[in-house]
C-alpha cells in the first residue's frame, strides 16, 4: 500500500513537471490569468483588423471610430476587469503570450450571416478562429492549463448590426423583418453553444443599438430625405427599432435559458439598445448635445458620405452620440461601459463586475 501511494505521488509530481517544461517552453513562466477575447463587428474593432484593410467599406466608413480600439466597449470593459489590451487578430505575431493576453478577432462590418460577397470576418468565420486559438493553447499549454486558462478568461460577443443594415436596404421595412430576426438569434445562440463546447464558461452577448434613430436610417426613408413628407424631420425609425428590438428581447431570453440550463457557466446579456434609448431621451444628464447627427460622415440629399477621413470629424465628439452613420463616440461608449460595469440594469442578470 505503501509503495502504491509512493507511485502515484512520483506519478503526480512527473505530471506537474512536465506541464511546467511545456509552459517554460512556451515562452510562459507562469500559469496565465484570465483575458479577454472578443468577437464581432465595427463595435468591436475600428477597421483595422482586416487581412483587406482600407480596400473595402462598404458603408464608406474607413473610421468607424475615433482610430483606436481602446474607445470600443470591450476594451474599455477590459480595463475595468484589469485584463490585458486585446491584441487585434491579424496583428499578433503568434506567440502565445500575446495570445494569453487575449485576442480580438472582430472585424469592423462583419455580419452573423456569411455571404461570398464580403471581404470581412463573419461570425462562423470568427468562431472557428477563436476554437482553432483554444486547441492550439491546449496543444502548447497542455490541456488542464489551457482549460483553467479559457474557463477564467470572458468571450464577449457583438454581431448583428450590420446585417440589419444590410436588410433593411435590400427589403421594404415590414417585410419579413421579425422571420430574419429570429435567424440572427438562433446563429447567435448556436455560438454560445459552440463555445461552451470549447471550455469557455464566461460569455457576454451585446445587444444592438437602435439603428432606427442612426444618422444611417435616414436613407431608409422615402426619398432619402429623412422626414415625414410634411417637410419634418424624424428622430428614430420605430419600424426599424421594432424589429432591432425584438432580436434584442429574443436573444436575451435564449441567453438567460442558456445561463440557467448551463450550471458551470455564466452567460450574460448586455441591452446596449435601451441604454443608448435613455441617451436619446435625455441627452443633456449625460452632457449629450447631438443625437441625431454623425460626428463622422454626413447624409445629405438621400446620399451618404461615411468617415473617410478622421479630419473630417466634428471638433468636440464628446457632445456627439453617434460617431459615425451608426456607431457610438467614445464618450457614449465610456457611458456604456461604467453602467455594463457596475449596474445590473444594462448587463444581464448580472453586471460584469461580478463576472470575474
Amino acid at each position: 500500500m505503501a509503495n502504491s501511494k509512493f507511485l502515484c505521488l512520483i506519478f503526480l509530481l512527473v505530471n506537474v513537471c512536465f506541464a511546467a517544461v511545456k509552459m517554460v517552453l512556451s515562452g510562459v513562466a507562469t500559469p496565465p490569468g484570465p483575458a479577454m477575447f472578443v468577437l464581432g463587428d465595427s463595435s468591436v474593432d475600428c477597421g483595422d483588423n482586416n487581412p483587406f484593410n482600407g480596400l473595402f467599406h462598404r458603408n464608406l466608413s474607413r473610421f468607424p471610430c475615433n482610430g483606436s480600439d481602446t474607445t470600443l466597449l470591450p476594451q474599455l470593459l477590459a480595463k475595468k476587469m484589469r485584463l490585458p489590451y486585446t491584441t487585434p487578430f491579424y496583428s499578433q505575431n503568434g506567440s502565445i503570450n500575446r495570445i494569453l493576453d487575449g485576442l480580438n478577432f472582430g472585424s469592423a462590418e462583419a455580419s452573423i450571416l456569411s455571404s461570398s460577397s464580403r471581404n470581412y470576418q463573419s461570425l462562423n468565420q470568427q468562431l472557428r478562429q477563436a476554437v482553432e486559438t483554444i486547441q492550439l493553447l491546449q496543444l502548447q499549454l497542455g490541456e488542464s492549463t489551457a482549460d483553467t486558462f479559457i474557463n477564467s478568461s470572458i468571450f464577449y460577443l457583438s454581431f448583428g448590426k450590420d446585417d440589419f443594415i444590410d436588410f433593411f436596404h435590400g427589403n421594404s421595412l415590414g417585410n419579413n423583418g421579425f422571420d430574419f430576426a429570429h435567424i440572427l438569434v438562433e446563429q447567435m445562440t448556436n455560438a454560445v453553444k459552440t463555445l461552451y463546447a470549447s471550455n469557455v464558461r464566461k460569455i457576454v452577448c451585446a445587444g444592438v443599438v437602435p439603428l432606427g434613430c442612426a444618422p444611417h436610417a435616414l436613407l431608409l426613408e422615402s426619398g432619402g430625405g429623412g422626414g415625414d413628407g410634411d417637410g419634418t424631420r424624424r428622430a428614430c425609425l420605430d419600424e426599424v427599432n421594432e424589429v432591432v428590438s425584438y432580436y434584442n428581447r429574443r436573444l436575451e431570453g435564449n441567453i438567460a435559458a442558456m445561463d440557467r440550463h448551463m450550471g458551470d457557466a455564466r452567460v450574460i446579456f448586455c441591452d446596449v439598445y435601451q441604454a443608448v434609448m435613455e441617451f436619446i431621451n435625455h441627452p443633456h444628464k449625460y452632457g449629450i448635445e447631438d443625437v441625431r447627427n454623425a460626428c463622422c460622415g454626413v447624409v445629405r440629399g438621400g446620399e451618404m458620405s461615411g468617415c473617410v477621413s478622421t479630419e473630417m470629424a466634428c471638433r468636440e465628439a464628446s457632445s456627439h452620440l453617434w460617431w459615425d452613420l451608426y456607431n457610438p463616440t467614445p464618450a457614449v461608449n465610456t457611458l456604456l461601459a461604467h453602467s455594463a460595469w457596475s449596474s445590473p440594469s444594462l448587463c444581464r442578470p448580472f453586471s460584469l463586475k461580478h463576472m470575474l
